[in-house]
């Protein structure tokens, strides 16, 4: 009797290692065509890929910076404009006061 239990034992070790095998072999299975439906349909929709998204983000990020220095470039060459009209206004004023006196002399 001792045998025929082992014999029983054994065989159903068998079948459930056999089962578990199969299992794994059809989760890999369904996982592939899973991830195959998956690439087809994000295709069909056009979504962007992780790497050109970054590419995209950096490429953005650089632009802001560059904005950002530009910016205060142009603020300051308007800083200095503005200050040399302010200092050329007095003088133009002066010469148009000077210039309505001598009319209105003659």
């Amino acid at each position: 009797m001792t045998s025929g239990t082992n014999r029983v034992l054994d065989e159903l070790a068998k079948l459930v290692t056999d089962a578990a095998g199969a299992a794994q072999g059809v989760r890999r299975e369904v996982e592939t065509a899973m991830r195959t439906q998956v690439e087809r349909i994000l295709n069909s929709m056009d979504v962007v890929q992780r790497e050109d998204f970054e590419a995209v983000r950096e490429m953005a990020a650089r632009a802001r910076t560059e904005n950002s220095a530009l910016i205060e470039r142009i603020e300051a060459l308007e800083a200095r404009l503005a200050k040399i009209e302010g200092q050329a206004v007095p003088k133009t004023a002066k010469s148009s006061a000077a210039s309505t006196k001598s009319r209105s002399n003659s």
